[in-house]
C-alpha cells in the first residue's frame, strides 16, 4: 500500500468511526492523533526555498512536522523559533551539526543548501542515523552522488530527492497519459525551462558552487521527458551558447540538447538563464497534450486535444512530497522521489554537457 492508498483507508476509516463527521486532513492527522506517528523533519538552509516553500507546506503536511533548523544565522533562528515555534533544543548551528545525532526529536533532515554543499552534509546527516531528503539537484556530480547513495545505504536510512513535481497532478496526469499512450504513441516531446539570469554574486553562477542553469533549471526538463515517456534516453545531442560573457564565466548561458528515446521518440529540450520559458508539450499519434506553465513552484496549467486539465493543486507541491518520504520511513518502503532518480538525473547532465563539448551524439547506457 503506498502513501495516496493509505490516506484514502485513513480518512474513510476514521470517517465512519465518527458517525460520518467530515474531518479535514489537518484534523485527521494532528499530531494528538494516535492513528498517525508523525516524523520530525529539520531543514538545513534557510533560505528563500525552505522560507517560502517547505517551511509553510510542513504546516500542511499529515505524517511530517517541523521539528528543527540548521542554520548559521542567529537572527534567522531566532525568528524562525518564534514563528514556529520551534524548541531551542532542536536549532543547531553549522558548528554543531553532527550534535543532531542525539535528538530523538528529529527523524528526517532536509538539506536545502547551495548545490556543492548536498553531499557532505547528505552523508553527514546520514552518519547521525537521520533519514534524508536532499534538494535537487542531488549533488555536483555522479561521483558525489554514488558517495552519497552509498552512506545512506550503509547507514540503513531512507534517502530522497527533492522532486516536488513527482506528486504534482497534472505531472501525475501527463505520466499517465505518456505512459499508457492514451492518445497513442509520442512522437516528438518539446521541454524546456528557463529564467532570466540571477544576480552576478548568486553561488548558482559558480561552475563549482551551482553549476548554471543545466543544474538548476534544466534537471526539471529533463524530468518532463523522461517521466512523461516513462523510459531513459538512449543517445543525446547538444548545443550551448554564451552571449553574456561577462555575467557567465565557467557556466553556460543557454543549453539546448536533443534526447532519442527507444521507439524513435525524439524530445526537443532547453534550458536557460537568459529569458523565461516553462513548457512542457507531448504530440502524439492521435493528439497532443501540454502543460504550461509546466514547471513552476506554483500555477501549473494543462490541456489536452480534449479539452483543459482539471485539476485542484494543494496549496504547496512539496505537502505530498514530505508526506509520501514521511510514509515510507514509516513503513520501510522507498518513496516515489528516490536518491536513484536524482543520481539518473546528474547521469544524464553530464552526458549533456559531454555532447556540447565534444560536438558529437553521445550514447547513453542503461543503468
Amino acid at each position: 500500500m503506498d502513501y495516496d492508498q493509505f490516506r484514502r483507508k485513513a480518512i474513510k476509516k476514521v470517517s465512519l468511526g465518527l458517525g460520518g463527521l467530515l474531518l479535514t486532513p489537518a484534523n485527521l492527522f494532528a499530531n494528538k492523533n494516535p492513528l498517525v506517528k508523525k516524523l520530525g523533519v529539520a531543514l538545513v538552509g534557510l533560505g528563500n526555498y525552505s522560507t517560502k516553500q517547505l517551511g509553510p507546506a510542513l504546516q500542511e503536511t499529515e505524517l511530517c512536522y517541523l521539528a528543527g533548523i540548521v542554520t548559521g544565522t542567529p537572527e534567522k533562528a531566532k525568528t524562525w523559533a518564534d514563528k514556529y515555534s520551534i524548541d531551542s533544543k532542536n536549532i543547531f548551528n553549522y558548528q554543531n551539526f553532527d550534535d543532531i545525532k542525539n535528538n530523538p526529536d528529529i527523524d528526517i533532515i532536509y538539506v536545502v543548501l547551495p548545490n556543492f554543499m548536498h553531499a557532505e552534509y547528505t552523508i553527514r546527516a546520514a552518519e547521525a542515523g537521520k533519514h534524508v531528503i536532499c534538494e535537487k539537484p542531488l549533488a555536483m556530480n555522479v561521483v558525489e552522488c554514488e558517495r552519497m547513495l552509498s552512506a545512506c545505504k550503509k547507514a540503513n536510512v531512507n534517502f530522497g530527492v527533492g522532486y516536488r513535481l513527482y506528486y504534482e497532478p497534472h505531472h501525475i496526469e501527463a505520466r499517465r497519459l505518456g505512459t499508457n499512450k492514451v492518445f497513442g504513441d509520442i512522437k516528438l516531446i518539446e521541454s524546456s525551462l528557463g529564467f532570466t539570469r540571477p544576480s552576478k554574486d548568486s553561488w548558482r553562477l559558480d561552475a563549482k558552487k551551482g553549476g548554471g542553469a543545466i543544474m538548476d533549471l534544466g534537471i526539471y526538463a529533463i524530468q518532463g521527458a523522461r517521466r512523461t515517456i516513462g523510459e531513459s534516453p538512449i543517445s543525446v545531442t547538444a548545443q550551448a551558447f554564451n552571449f553574456d560573457k561577462e555575467h557567465f564565466k565557467g557556466i553556460y548561458e543557454t543549453v539546448l540538447w536533443q534526447f532519442e528515446f527507444p521507439n524513435g521518440i525524439v524530445a526537443n529540450c532547453s534550458t536557460t538563464y537568459s529569458a523565461y520559458v516553462d513548457r512542457l508539450y507531448v504530440t502524439c499519434k492521435k493528439g497532443w497534450f501540454g502543460l504550461s506553465p509546466a514547471y513552476n513552484a506554483v500555477g501549473t496549467k494543462g490541456n489536452t486535444i480534449q479539452g483543459d486539465m482539471s485539476f485542484k493543486s494543494k496549496s504547496y507541491q512539496q505537502i505530498d512530497q514530505l508526506d509520501d518520504f514521511a510514509y515510507a520511513v514509516l513503513n520501510d518502503k522507498k518513496p516515489k522521489a528516490t536518491g536513484e532518480e536524482g543520481l539518473e538525473d546528474i547521469r544524464l547532465i553530464e552526458k549533456i554537457l559531454k555532447a556540447v563539448a565534444t560536438g558529437e551524439k553521445i550514447k547513453i547506457a542503461k543503468h
